[in-house]
């Protein structure tokens, strides 16, 4: 059985994300707490409303209620990348070159490397933002769709229509193709590397709840979410991606949702986290299941792994967090 290093914080903790091999805790009151040769705590925003780990960079990106976008490294300072007054700041994204991308309404704003800012207009709300693995390209979630944009140019958005409320998006590692989570309890995606003007759609729909959680396999052959008592893993590797393949359902537990899923950055091994703070590892190739933590006080917020796979990092929305150590 794997180790669990329990770290109790006060209230609801929104994520857990390990910069190398350092944990890091945001909790909803906007204080950082990592451990790094004890605990430490970094005040980040009166009231925090989301947290990631930037994909491009070693350092964390949040928005809080203060109306702030920060960078924070891992020695948990905080850079203030963009400030809006009296605005909740609740959607953040990190592309290349040191790009910083938040929404406020109905723009994206993309703030550059040199601190130039790029606003991105859309008709309605902004509810999700990703950027491309290669080029400055963002995508934006909205109603109805989403907006391609690249940020370098004055080039009129790629428009990818599809009628319904987008709450979140993401590219597939290579590019290939573009996931939406849906308010309609679905995902819902669209192949971009087709011909010119072919992209082709692809729905992920029977969820019995929405997905909150996605997360692709170290080489993007698999999409993992949540939304059901039981992982829900698309099949990606073909050309096609899952159009007329059916998904895998992994750790499937009798009307006990899953929350959170994290696939671990070297091997096909994903860690499912559960509305009760139970956490499963479970193996693509046979759907082997391992139990890294018992049932807790809250449901799981976040899962992390460290860069060496050996350590997942967990919060929870009653502050029962940890770090579980799955060479042990």
């Amino acid at each position: 059985m794997p180790t669990v290093a329990p770290l109790d914080l006060e209230g609801h903790v929104v994520a857990a994300h390990f910069l190398g091999d350092v944990p890091f805790f945001a909790t909803a009151a906007g204080t950082i707490h990592r451990l790094d040769e004890g605990e430490k705590v970094t005040e980040a925003h009166q009231g925090l409303l989301t947290c990631i780990r930037d994909p491009f960079s070693q350092t964390l990106l949040t928005g809080g209620e203060d109306g702030k976008v920060l960078r924070i490294g891992r020695d948990g300072e905080a850079k203030v990348i963009a400030e809006v007054p009296r605005k909740w700041i609740s959607v953040v994204a990190g592309g290349p070159q040191n790009a910083v991308a938040y929404a406020q309404g109905k723009s994206s704003f993309v703030v550059q490397n040199d601190g130039s800012v790029k606003e991105f207009k859309e008709e309605r709300s902004v509810e999700g933002l990703a950027f491309a693995s290669k080029g400055l390209r963002i995508a934006a979630a909205r109603y109805n769709g989403v907006s391609l944009h690249w940020v370098g140019t004055s080039a009129p958005a790629q428009d990818l229509d599809w009628k319904g409320a987008h709450t979140g998006v993401t590219f597939s590692p290579d590019g290939r193709f573009l996931v939406t989570m849906m308010q309609e309890n679905a995902l819902h995606g669209w192949k971009l590397d087709g011909k010119q003007g072919e992209n082709r759609h692809m729905r992920m729909t029977g969820y019995p709840a929405k997905v909150k959680s996605l997360s692709w396999s170290v080489k993007g052959k698999w999409l993992a979410s949540s939304g059901a008592p039981a992982a829900i893993v698309w099949p990606f590797s073909a050309k096609d991606g899952p159009m007329g393949r059916a998904p895998l359902e992994l750790g499937t537990r009798a009307n006990i949702m899953v929350s959170q899923v994290a696939f671990h950055p070297a091997e096909e091994v994903l860690a499912i986290g559960f509305v009760d703070g139970m956490i499963l590892g479970v193996r693509i190739s046979d759907s082997k299941e391992a139990l890294l933590r018992r049932p807790g006080k809250g449901g799981i917020t976040g899962m992390s792994w460290s860069s060496s796979g050996k350590l997942l990092a967990f919060s929870s929305d009653a502050g029962d967090c940890g770090v579980i150590d799955i060479s042990a």
